[in-house]
């Protein structure tokens, strides 16, 4: 629960802050550089080279692509229908295909069900979302931070300087020498600044009122990301016939927030951050009662 309690507590201390004086404007936006360049990086280094996978949880892999393909599709579709600007769809193109699966997944597997369950929400984080939010998500942030189309070259060469994707490419060429003691405890350190960091600058930015012609593109968003795609993937394993410890974390998991992260990856590069911060502040609070009931169904 130590988790959800750091959440709280910086998520509310950003609120309390952001109408005063002792940060300013550009605060939050420094506070997110760091989280992609420093905090970010460390995090893919700890927690890459130690993966290890066997053929019997393939589930846990399989589902968050599935997902991010999906929620991207559906993204796409209603930005058509709704005439979103590229810079709301570049928004729920990052929030609504990754969710919260490693620092609020972890504890609210461990609060709802328990510890032994845990080793599943991690193979789903590491192998799924977090590779998808370093490829995928560095693909999106490179195609939209521009105003105009960008040359396919351009995109591939913004992909592979990206600093989590240069990181994660690193955690995989030198994974043993990564998990040496003194260096994997270093990088835990800094990557456990991570979550504070992040959910202080979303707290500085939350509005509680949205910008104008925000409110369709946040409601479908939570929708999807919270309701629709955790009943899909629960049909995938009905349909699959499956009934496993796996594959019902792999249901939980799909119904978490935006990732946090990829909140602070829009927010970084100046894509609607009003909308980004308030997608993931409100979806960690609405959460608590979508994932309450999606435990009921389970």
């Amino acid at each position: 629960m130590e988790n959800l309690i750091l959440i709280f507590t910086c998520l509310t201390a950003g609120l309390f802050l952001q109408r005063s004086t002792v940060f300013t404007d550009n605060a939050p936006l420094t506070l997110n550089l760091y989280v992609i360049w420093i905090a970010l990086p460390a995090l893919i280094l700890r927690q890459v080279p130690p993966l290890s996978f066997s053929a019997d949880l393939f589930i846990l892999v399989l589902i968050p692509w599935v997902m991010t393909g999906l929620g991207a599709i559906l993204v796409l579709i209603a930005s058509r229908l709704c005439t979103w600007s590229r810079e709301v769809t570049a928004v729920l193109l990052l929030t609504v295909p990754l969710g919260n699966t490693s620092f609020l997944g972890i504890p609210m597997i461990e609060a709802f069900f328990n510890t032994d369950m845990v080793t599943y929400g991690i193979i789903y984080d590491q192998f799924g979302s977090f590779v998808a939010l370093a490829t995928y998500g560095s693909f999106i942030l490179a195609l939209y931070s521009k105003q105009q189309p960008q040359d396919i070259r351009l995109i591939a060469k913004n992909i592979l300087t990206f600093p989590p994707f240069l990181t994660l490419l690193l955690a995989l060429l030198f994974a043993k020498q990564l998990q040496q003691p003194a260096i994997a405890g270093s990088l835990a350190l800094i990557a456990s600044s991570l979550v504070p960091v992040v959910m202080f600058a979303i707290g500085l930015q939350l509005k509680f009122k949205l910008a104008p012609g925000q409110g369709v593109p946040f409601c479908f968003a939570l929708t999807v990301k919270l309701l629709i795609a955790p009943l899909i993937v629960l049909l995938i394993c009905q349909i699959l016939g499956l009934d496993t410890p796996a594959s019902r974390i792999a249901v939980f998991e799909a119904g978490m927030p935006p990732m946090v992260t990829a909140g602070a990856m829009a927010m970084s590069a100046g894509l609607a951050p009003r909308l980004a911060a308030a997608l993931v502040g409100w979806g960690i609070l609405l959460s608590f009662a979508s994932l309450t009931l999606l435990t009921l169904i389970l």
